[in-house]
C-alpha cells in the first residue's frame, strides 16, 4: 500500500517520501479502514522537522485524520464492514489503509463527502474545544479569530458564527484579505498587523472581544492582549507565527482577562467523556448543515509535496485534502 513516510527529520522535506509499505495488521477489537481522503494539518508539517510536541521516532507514517470505509472488523464491532468513518490519531492516516480502535472513529453523516469529512475533525474539534468547552461561548459574544485563512482559524470562525457569535476574522497576509472577506463577514475581516486594536474597538463599538482565538502567537498575541474585554479569555492555540510570546502578569490582572492554553487532543484524552461530547456536538452540527469546512484544493497523494510546500509558504485558505 502507499504510505507517506518520514524516514528522517529534515527542514526541507528531504526525509519524506511516498513508499510501498506493508499493510497494517489489525488487532482484535480494531477495524481496518480503507482510506479515501486525508487532510493536511500544520502539525504534520512540524512533525517532518521534529518541531511538534509529539515527536515519534522515524520511520513513521504521517497523517492525523482520515475519512474512508471499514473493510475489516470483528463480528460484534460497533463499526461493521461498510461503515463510512472519519477520525484518526497521532499519525498513520496518510496511507491506503489504517488499523484503528473504534473509539478513534465515528460514522460520517450522510450530508458529508469523504473530502469534507477529512477536513472536519481536527480543525473543528480544536475550535469546539477552545470556544465552547474552555471558552464558554455564548450567543452574541464577540470573537476575534486569528489566522482565519488557515484550517483551524477558518473552522473557528465558521463554528463561532454558526453558534450565534459575532466574529472578527483576521489574516496577516494582505494578499489573503479578499479571500477572507469571501469566506467570512466582509465587514469584519481585518489585517492582523501592527496596531489592529483600533479596528477591533471600532467594529465592536468599544466592547472589544469576549474570546480571542490565537493559533498565531508572536506579535499577534501581543496586540491581542489589548483586544480582550474585561472578563474575557485569550485562547492560546499555537504559534504558527514562529515566536512564542511572553506576557507580564500585570496585564491580565489589570484588564481582568484570562490566558488559557488549549490542547484539544490532550483535553479529550484526559476527559474522555467530554471528548465524546465534543465529537457528538460537532457531528450533530455537521449533520444539520451548520458547518462548512473550506477546502482550498484536493490533490492525489502523489502530489503530497505540493500540499506541504503550499502550507509552508502560507499559501492555503482552509484545508488541503489528499485523495488515496
Amino acid at each position: 500500500m502507499k504510505a507517506l513516510t518520514v524516514h528522517h527529520l529534515s527542514p526541507d522535506l528531504s526525509g519524506v517520501s511516498l513508499i510501498d509499505a506493508p499493510m497494517p495488521v489489525r488487532q482484535p477489537g480494531q477495524v481496518l479502514v480503507r482510506v479515501r481522503a486525508t487532510s493536511l494539518n500544520f502539525p504534520d508539517l512540524l512533525m517532518t522537522r521534529g518541531e511538534y510536541q509529539f515527536k515519534p521516532q522515524p520511520p513513521f507514517v504521517l497523517g492525523l485524520e482520515l475519512a474512508g470505509e471499514v473493510v475489516e472488523a470483528d463480528a460484534d464491532s460497533p463499526l461493521p464492514i461498510g461503515t463510512r468513518v472519519m477520525g484518526g490519531g497521532k499519525g498513520g492516516c496518510m496511507a491506503d489503509f489504517a488499523a484503528l480502535d473504534p473509539s478513534a472513529l465515528r460514522p460520517i453523516p450522510d450530508s458529508l463527502s469523504f473530502h469534507h469529512a477529512a477536513a472536519l475533525g481536527a480543525a473543528y474539534g480544536t475550535a469546539y474545544t477552545a470556544l465552547v468547552e474552555i471558552g464558554g461561548l455564548k450567543t452574541g459574544d464577540w470573537v476575534l479569530v486569528h489566522g482565519a485563512t488557515g484550517g483551524v482559524g477558518l473552522a473557528a470562525a465558521d463554528l463561532a458564527k454558526s453558534l450565534g457569535a459575532r466574529v472578527i476574522a483576521t489574516t496577516g497576509s494582505p494578499a489573503k484579505l479578499e479571500a477572507l472577506k469571501a469566506a467570512c463577514d466582509p465587514d469584519a475581516a481585518i489585517l492582523a498587523s501592527g496596531r489592529f486594536r483600533e479596528a477591533v474597538a471600532e467594529i465592536t463599538g468599544g466592547h472589544l472581544c469576549d474570546l480571542v482565538y490565537d493559533p498565531v502567537g508572536g506579535d499577534v498575541f501581543d496586540e491581542s492582549t489589548r483586544c480582550v474585554a474585561f472578563g474575557g479569555k485569550l485562547l492560546v492555540i499555537g504559534f504558527a507565527g514562529g515566536r512564542i510570546a511572553d506576557i507580564s502578569t500585570n496585564i491580565p490582572l489589570i484588564k481582568g482577562f484570562s490566558v488559557v492554553g488549549v490542547r484539544a487532543g490532550e483535553y479529550a484524552r484526559r476527559f474522555p467523556e467530554r471528548g465524546t461530547a465534543v465529537r457528538q456536538a460537532m457531528l450533530a452540527l455537521a449533520a444539520e448543515g451548520k458547518l462548512h469546512p473550506h477546502i482550498d484544493r484536493v490533490l492525489p497523494i502523489e502530489r503530497w509535496r505540493e500540499a506541504f510546500d503550499a502550507m509552508a509558504a502560507r499559501g492555503i485558505v482552509g484545508k488541503v485534502v489528499l485523495e488515496l
